[in-house]
């Protein structure tokens, strides 16, 4: 047995509107879920982007095991080489600093700066790791759904989106 991928990844933030509205209007995420003080749930390709509040999250739960971090978290997400000019200004227009450009000796290169809650992000080529950007990335972002504001964590129950 061995696992095949990765299906979720999630970073832990303070304030989930601002999160939420730096998640989905500065990088592009497609809402997919929320909880009020609790999650706010992104698609991102073909996988999932979770933010939970830390302190919500660390309390026992019914159906889940407390979880949560302190300090910032990182995550890099893949971004073609042609595109890291057009990121890189993208961000600033979106009052982002970035932090670093870093040229890989193995080739690619990574952005990195920070979200609102202080959590170092990445946008990276692929050939960082050796993995070729044409199989790695998806020609078009996925389809659309309606975001959810979802009362508790299993999706039976979405709700229609509250707009909070």
């Amino acid at each position: 047995m061995k696992v095949q991928e990765i299906l979720e990844t999630c970073l832990y933030v303070d304030d989930l509107p601002a999160a939420e509205v730096f998640y989905r209007d500065t990088l592009g995420l497609e809402l997919f879920a929320r909880q009020a003080g609790r999650h706010v749930f992104f698609r991102c390709g073909q996988r999932m982007l979770l933010l939970f509040d830390a302190q919500a999250c660390g309390q026992p739960d019914s159906e889940l095991p407390p979880h949560g971090a302190h300090g910032p978290g990182h995550v890099a997400f893949a971004a073609r080489q042609a595109e890291l000019e057009s990121w890189s200004a993208w961000l600033r227009d979106h009052g982002v600093t970035i932090e670093q450009v870093v040229s890989w000796p193995g080739g690619g290169q990574s952005l990195y700066f920070r979200d609102p809650a202080g959590n170092s992000l990445e946008l990276a080529t692929p050939r960082i790791w050796g993995l070729d950007e044409t199989t790695t990335l998806s020609a078009s972002p996925g389809t659309a759904t309606t975001a959810q504001t979802m009362p508790a964590l299993r999706p039976a129950t979405p709700g229609p989106d509250s707009g909070s």
